[in-house]
């Protein structure tokens, strides 16, 4: 007998690490076989204009948890061990507000176990960011296989662009302990009230590992040759190192590294079907809305480039599939163009379960645009961009300016005409006003922010760096 008196809905976010916006059977990718997400974004909207405010994992994953812009959580680039001790996340909000909250998966937190507001966590961390403390999946591993068998990204380098398939049994892998560790919190879950579950896992980020049986699907994968801008003339050399920032590799090699991308992204789908299933079993898909998003995406040789960092598109623009619950009164298999980042879903979380954001928030609820998608006015006319130590940018998703402020060295992408950024405008006259409105609009922002040094007297200063971690903002919001 269900005894629950709070039907508020459930929440599921779905939060893979490093998943590329395009790499989504939906929408016609000539090598992503992701069938489930596909019918989540049938069944939903697909938010087409979605950006990591910070394309690396630690400062948009406190973006995500306060719904604050890097700059206002004081993270604007990649910084291990530095404490996380922000007081009005999300996940606390929603657990005051009476909400069970869990999370299965990477976090990214400092310390790991860290919580934040999440009532569970079964953690997933690499390794040697736990020096000592063993995450829960590494200590499962150590159960169950007595150190024979261990973390690819233990023992490969974990930002390694090389592909290492997964030989063992499958269940041992850290995308299948992952989700299941989601559903025994599931099992286990308090009945009398709703909850609020993020499932995080480690992959596709590298080291490539899928397991051997995805591997070998895609082995003979036709591969498109990636974009290759006309501007992208410094990542011409060979790379020298496995978690190169960028640089050429042999054919061979890099194909199959793609593949082995691709195939990762296939296994995850098939995991994500296996939560969907369990809801769908426990009859919970009537109260349940469902997310999917990444941090930041992979430039998987765009522009000679890998990894991330860059506000480049491979890199920058992430996923954003939103379902609402079966039977709610919204539009399905709808597109929706309005610029947004991550920040935007913790709003969006609490404007679900009926609880207020703080003012200090800077995102904003995507519900309006779920019930009327392109309808609502757009939550930000525009999203701002950036990692330190130099890079800054700005967009709609239609138009892309992108500043290097330790060269000075500009770019600018017609995203609508150019959506792989292969013609940079910067220098084209034709396009002259157009860069220049694009490039104040970054300069009103970072006017706003006098001790980065960014701008003078309404211009843009080049030759300078910012720190990844702001004194006196990391700790609080």
């Amino acid at each position: 007998m269900n005894t629950r008196t709070d039907t508020r809905p459930n929440i599921v976010l779905l939060f893979p690490d490093q998943w590329r916006h395009d790499a989504l059977s939906v929408l016609g990718h000539p090598v992503a076989e992701t069938p489930f997400l596909d019918q989540i974004a049938h069944q939903g909207v697909r938010f087409t204009s979605a950006y990591s405010p910070a394309p690396t994992c630690i400062a948009t994953r406190a973006s995500l948890a306060t719904g604050c812009s890097p700059n206002t959580c004081g993270r604007i680039g990649y910084r291990d061990f530095v404490p996380w001790t922000y007081p009005d996340t999300f996940m606390r909000l929603l657990r005051d507000g009476g909400y069970q909250t869990l999370c299965a998966g990477k976090t990214h937190f400092h310390p790991a176990r860290a919580r934040l507001g999440f009532e569970e966590l079964a953690l997933y961390e690499v390794e040697w960011q736990t020096p000592g403390e063993p995450s829960d999946y590494h200590r499962f591993l150590l159960r169950e296989t007595g150190g024979r068998v261990q973390d690819s990204a233990t023992t490969h380098d974990s930002n390694s662009m090389h592909a290492v398939p997964w030989t063992h049994d499958e269940n041992l892998h850290a995308t299948n302990w992952t989700v299941g560790a989601a559903l025994e919190m599931l099992e286990r879950r308090d009945p009398q009230r709703p909850f609020f579950l993020q499932v995080c896992p480690h992959r596709p980020h590298p080291p490539f590992d899928p397991p051997l049986a995805w591997f070998e699907r895609f082995a003979n994968a036709e591969l498109p040759d990636p974009p290759v801008g006309d501007w992208a003339t410094e990542g011409g050399h060979p790379a020298t190192t496995i978690d190169a920032y960028g640089g050429q590799v042999p054919k061979k090699t890099f194909d199959r590294n793609r593949r082995a991308y691709y195939a990762q992204l296939a296994h995850l789908d098939n995991q994500f079907c296996r939560l969907w299933r369990f809801l769908k079993g426990r009859k919970l898909l009537a109260n349940t809305w469902i997310f999917f998003m990444s941090d930041h995406g992979e430039f998987l040789g765009d522009h000679h480039l890998f990894r991330k960092t860059a506000p480049f598109e491979g890199a920058a623009h992430i996923p954003l599939l939103v379902k609402a619950p079966d039977g709610a009164d919204v539009p399905r298999d709808v597109a929706c163009d309005v610029p947004l980042t991550v920040a935007d879903l913790a709003p969006t979380f609490l404007d679900i379960a009926g609880i207020p954001a703080p003012a200090a928030m800077e995102g904003r609820s995507l519900l309006p645009h779920v019930a009327a998608p392109g309808a609502a006015p757009p939550p930000h006319e525009f999203v701002h961009i950036e990692h330190a130590p130099k890079w800054q940018a700005v967009t709609d998703g239609k138009a892309k300016y992108v500043w290097d402020s330790q060269q000075g060295r500009e770019w600018f992408f017609d995203l609508v005409a150019d959506p792989q950024e292969r013609h940079d405008l910067s220098r084209d006259p034709d396009a002259a006003p157009r860069v220049s409105v694009w490039r104040d609009r970054l300069v009103a922002i970072l006017a706003r922010r006098p001790e980065d040094g960014l701008v003078e007297d309404g211009r843009l200063v080049p030759g300078k760096t910012f720190a990844a971690v702001k004194p006196g903002l990391a700790g609080s919001v």
